[in-house]
This record gives C-alpha cells, sequence and structure tokens, in this order.
C-alpha cells in the first residue's frame, strides 16, 4: 500500500507556458545543422527556411536568410537541444500554444517584430506578456 503514493520526480517550473489555451501541440520538427556547434535552448523561436533556396529546415529565428531564401517564424522549441556541424536534429518543437513573451528568446542582436509575430499567431502560437509574482 505505501507504494500507492509515491513521489517519482520533480518538475521545475520556467514559466515559458502561459496558458492552456490555444491547446499544446508537439511535434518533431528537424534543425538544421549549425557551423559550429551549439545548444539551442528551450523556449527558442525558430524559422523555417522556404523561398528558392529554402530547405524547409528550421533555424533560430533572426539570422541573416541566404540569397532566395525567406526565413518564416514558425514554432518554438520544446527541450534543449544540442546541435552539431555535421547532422541535421530532429527536435521536439510546439507548433500550437500560449507562452510567456518574456520568456522565448530569439538569436542575440534580434528583436522580433510584429511579422514575426503575426506569423506565429497565424499558426495559433500565442505570445502573452506575463507578470511574475
Amino acid at each position: 500500500m505505501s507504494e500507492l503514493s509515491k513521489s517519482l520526480g520533480t518538475m521545475e517550473f520556467d514559466g515559458l507556458i502561459a496558458d492552456i489555451n490555444p491547446k499544446l501541440v508537439v511535434s518533431g520538427g528537424t534543425i538544421r545543422k549549425l557551423s559550429k556547434a551549439d545548444t539551442i535552448k528551450r523556449g527558442t523561436v525558430l524559422a523555417k527556411s522556404g523561398g528558392t533556396a529554402g530547405d524547409n529546415k528550421l533555424v533560430v529565428l533572426g539570422p541573416a536568410a541566404a540569397s532566395n531564401e525567406v526565413l518564416t517564424a514558425y514554432c518554438i522549441l520544446c527541450d534543449d537541444v544540442a546541435v552539431g556541424t555535421t547532422d541535421d536534429v530532429i527536435a521536439p518543437v510546439y507548433l500550437m500554444g500560449c507562452f510567456n513573451s518574456n520568456k522565448v528568446t530569439v538569436a542575440n542582436s534580434y528583436t522580433m517584430t510584429e511579422a514575426d509575430k503575426d506569423a506565429l499567431r497565424m499558426r495559433d502560437i500565442v505570445l502573452l506578456p506575463v507578470v511574475e509574482m
């Protein structure tokens, strides 16, 4: 009987998810290999590569697009992911949900634009400013 209420672990609240509506939808996404290995953090906004030079892979929102490539804000990374220089990485991403705008990140020296926010909203990714108590 003592095994019926056993603690299996702990979870630390990071404040990324702001609400239960719209519901969270998680899927796998292919993150493009990097020129220098790095770890991409949970809550990073990822853009999908499109256009005539696009490869439909995900990159951190913010870097300049290649010639004839269009980068559109697409999803949010679920977990920290190590990305190397030789292979693309398949990682879990949020395709829908309501997120704390103060907890999502983009590439260094990049500021998310209204067009980026609109692209996310079109995919049912809502960003709300949440005041922490």
